[in-house]
């Protein structure tokens, strides 16, 4: 497949960005009447040609003027390589300055600069080059080659191809594997078609057919690609880094905003609150509360609550899909400057509600490796499954800390917590059974609720998708149990071979199980039962116990019974009568009836119309 790749412009207002991507494409950017009508880009535009390595090349066109920086941020965002433009007659402006900031807060390392009329001001191109490489000193872009050029003569442009081949191919390959998340920069509809949504390609593999969730200002729902271009030609799939145009079925254009983005199902955590650690820019407790977040082509309020000058909580407006390492610009309403650029450091931060958890959050952060701390995540939760960090963004190592035990099911536990669970459950089932020695055992609800209010709390499934509230995590409340010592039988919880103590009732048990071992069919009459002691709830945890079995009607016999019963049923004539049944077994129809249904119920036995039964073979 042919390599792609993305470069976005950047650069003051009228330093000849379009006029440039036209020289390299053959191709005018500017798509808006009023852009054409007045030499000024105003939205994004968008060209392609192909290097002569092969590579196949896409620019996307940023408005220069002060007044358009959201969409410039919105044509950079999700770009992987920037070219930022400086005409030599002009040298670097203020709006050069404010677009090296917002590159340098999106964390951009490849790119190149441009010094575009050479032809203008041949003189003055030394002295812009001291200046761009002054005004980029110790940046990112620092060692970011610089090509003069005249796109109106053609000068240098065979050069600054070279170089695009240069830069591209030094590029670090996209990940065609990685889970889809793509910005979406316009959508439109065509006649025939429907709805087509166009955005630059970062990461993972779209495909023709399959389904993306759309995440959005005004839509949250599934929707299937009926089809896929590039460079205005068709494609069964696209990789990065490429410029797509998604044809979406059965959705209206007019519910998809720049902004919104097309994910993997299920993939993506989409969050609200966020904690950043600041990259550049003003300090973060410098009292500014409200801004406006920019991420791939989302522009949303946010609210800013600091820790420290380098540390923060960001609340935002609606939910994005967001994971750790995620780099986003922050500016106030209305200016033209970047305030800051932030990393994300945690996508799913615990709530501060007690006084000073602000201060301690920031110290906490302070020390977060930008790979992200897993023995911190596994310890805040007590357990978390594998697959959800690695849904927050997080790399999760196979060699894991030594207090981070994998269990069944791909859960991470600390072990501190499962020694409180381990213990939590033990203490609880034996103060229970201590308490009640009638009973089986503990039922699993009792014991699950108290690992539940256990501190860490054990968690519920529904963290393994980001919808908690799914139940408590069952493989998990296993393993507790199992290595607690204890066994769950008929959704009782005890000790393996636990036996309930019958107390004072375990003559009266053991009187009954001699006179069924004499004579089977015999069951005791209910007088029988009072004298010696049994009611329902002895008799109820004798049956737990396997030592009885309880039929209609009152009826009580032994375990064996039924069995036995079998054993001279099957030498009757095929089929036979209920009162040939009695006489087999010596009994009464006070217990042949309950047990002849007991038997059918069974399966072993069935009926043959009103009054006859079969023994089934």
């Amino acid at each position: 497949m042919t390599e792609t790749y993305v470069v976005a412009t950047a650069g003051h207002v009228d330093h000849g960005k379009s006029t440039l991507v036209a020289a390299l494409t053959g191709m005018e950017p500017d798509r808006w009447a009023e852009e054409k009508k007045r030499g000024l880009t105003i939205d994004l535009g968008f060209a392609w040609t192909t290097l002569p390595s092969g590579r196949e090349l896409a620019f996307v066109d940023v408005p220069g003027h002060e007044r358009f920086l959201a969409n410039m941020l919105a044509g950079v965002g999700p770009a992987p390589i920037v070219c930022l433009v400086i005409a030599a007659d002009k040298g670097w402006q203020a709006q050069s300055s404010d677009h090296r900031d917002a590159i340098l807060a999106l964390g951009i390392t490849h790119g190149l600069v441009v010094i575009t009329r050479a032809d203008i001001a041949p003189d003055a191109v030394a002295g812009t080059e001291a200046q761009v490489r002054a005004q980029l000193r110790d940046t990112l872009l620092a060692d970011a080659p610089v090509v003069t050029v005249s796109a109106t003569t053609g000068e240098g442009i065979a050069g600054l191809v070279d170089t695009l081949d240069e830069v591209t191919a030094s590029a670090p390959a996209p990940d065609l594997d990685a889970r889809l998340r793509l910005w979406v920069d316009r959508a439109f509809t065509i006649r025939g078609a429907g709805t087509v949504v166009t955005g630059t390609l970062a990461a993972g593999t779209l495909r023709a057919g399959e389904t993306v969730e759309i995440s959005g200002e005004a839509i949250a729902q599934t929707a299937g690609v009926r089809g896929l271009q590039s460079r205005n030609s068709s494609a069964e799939a696209v990789v990065p880094h490429a410029r797509v145009a998604v044809n979406l079925r059965d959705v209206p254009a007019e519910d998809i905003h720049r902004g919104d983005a097309l994910i993997t199902p299920d993939a993506w955590p989409l969050v609200e609150v966020i904690d950043v650690r600041r990259t550049m820019g003003v300090a973060l407790d410098d009292g500014a509360h409200e801004l406006m977040l920019h991420i791939g082509t989302a522009a949303i309020p946010v609210h800013l609550r600091p820790f420290d000058a380098d540390h923060a909580r960001l609340t935002l407006d609606r939910p994005l899909p967001l994971q750790v390492g995620d780099r986003i610009v922050l500016r106030s309403p209305g200016s033209r400057n970047v305030f800051a650029g932030v990393f994300v450091l945690d996508v799913d931060p615990p709530e501060l509600n007690r006084r000073g958890a602000g201060r301690r959050r920031g110290q906490e952060l302070a020390t977060r490796p930008v790979t992200g701390d897993i023995l911190a995540e596994v310890a805040r939760r007590g357990a978390v499954q594998r697959r959800v960090l690695v849904r927050f963004g997080l790399q999760v190592p196979e060699s894991l800390p030594s207090e981070v035990e994998e269990l069944a099911g791909g859960w991470l536990v600390h072990s501190p917590a499962l020694e409180v669970w381990i213990e939590t459950a033990r203490t609880l089932v034996g103060r229970l059974l201590k308490a009640q020695p009638l009973a089986a055992g503990v039922p699993v609800k009792a014991v699950v609720e108290a690992l539940r209010r256990a501190e860490p709390p054990v968690p519920d499934d529904g963290t393994a998708t980001g919808k908690p509230g799914a139940g408590p995590a069952r493989g998990l409340v296993a393993t507790v149990l199992s290595r607690a010592g204890l066994e769950t039988v008929d959704g009782m919880v005890r000790p393996p071979g636990h036996q309930a103590d019958l107390g004072a009732a375990e003559a009266g048990i053991a009187e009954v199980e001699r006179r069924l071992a004499a004579d089977p069919f015999a069951a005791p009459e209910a007088h029988d039962l009072r004298e010696l002691g049994l009611g329902v709830r002895e008799l109820a945890v004798a049956e737990k116990a396997g030592r009885i079995l309880r039929l209609g009607d009152g009826v009580i016999v032994s375990p064996r019974t039924p069995a036995q019963a079998m054993r001279l049923l099957a030498g009757l004539d095929q089929p036979f009568t209920t009162s040939q049944a009695r006489q087999a077994l010596d009994t009464t129809r006070r217990i042949v009836i309950p047990l002849l249904e007991h038997l059918d119920a069974r399966g072993w036995t069935r009926r043959i119309g009103a009054t006859h039964r079969e023994v089934v073979r």
